[in-house]
């Protein structure tokens, strides 16, 4: 994860030789530098998906595609929220978000989820082998959503909020009523009662993300979700906003 948090946004899937961006709320020349963090270039990259409009996580997607010359994936709904910032780039795909796609060697499925954007989706990649699930930007659990991201290998789950921190915190009250309500964002709590809703049965990794600098801990988070697992909270990794989080392995067994 190159990035996660209100300041930006963006996750590094590969497969093979298929590299996909999830995401872009970082400009052009910050996405390059934390892509060769991690020993990579932006001409490598296979495609951009972007899961919804909001800045945190597009602000960077027409520069980058521009300069990088990648294909965009999205939902129509999130297209025409973007229609004026993507003037001019010819490669975009739209896609369905209750139809499984291939790009490259990853199949992947979307789902919707409620947020405040016109078209959110978010998703679930594959091998065919393997499962990472990816949960952000929603703003409660659904059958659905519990069904798509049950018996994957991998998740990253939002826990954007403490109640009580965001409760007690400086935000004006309308902010507040927007990322606590069912189209904002997941706090701890709700996020831990959604995995322990899934088969969690071959999961091997678990990644905390989108934490509010303002209103959460990384240790609050952690403890929530390990609560959920009944697992130390060490064993939860945690994306921030400035580092992202290094490659992890997602695999079928142990290693």
């Amino acid at each position: 994860m190159l990035g996660s948090g209100s300041r930006g946004n963006a996750s590094l899937i590969e497969c093979g030789s298929t590299r996909l961006l999830l995401d872009c709320g970082f400009s052009a020349k910050e996405t390059s530098l934390r892509l060769e963090r991690l020993r990579r270039k932006s001409e490598s990259l296979t495609a951009i998906l972007v899961t919804h409009e909001h800045s945190d996580h597009c602000r960077g997607v027409a520069s980058c595609a521009r300069q990088f010359g990648v294909p965009l994936w999205m939902t129509p709904g999130t297209f025409s929220a973007l229609k004026e910032q993507l003037d001019g780039i010819r490669d975009i795909n739209f896609i369905n978000p209750h139809e499984a796609f291939v790009i490259g060697d990853i199949q992947i499925q979307p789902f919707p989820v409620p947020h405040d954007a016109r078209e959110p989706s978010q998703f679930v990649f594959s091998n065919g082998d393997v499962r990472l699930g990816i949960l952000t930007d929603t703003g409660e659990s659904t059958a659905h959503i519990e069904e798509m991201l049950s018996g994957c290998e991998a998740l990253v789950l939002e826990c954007n909020h403490d109640r009580r921190m965001l409760r007690d915190g400086p935000y004006p009250p309308s902010l507040k009523a927007r990322i606590a309500g069912d189209q904002g964002h997941l706090d701890n709590d709700t996020a831990a009662r959604l995995l322990s809703q899934l088969d969690c049965s071959s999961l091997r990794h678990v990644v905390a993300a989108h934490l509010s600098e303002t209103n959460n801990k990384p240790e609050l988070a952690q403890a929530a979700l390990a609560r959920s697992l009944d697992c130390e909270p060490h064993w939860i990794d945690v994306a921030e906003q400035d580092e992202g989080l290094a490659f992890c392995e997602v695999s079928a067994s142990w290693v």
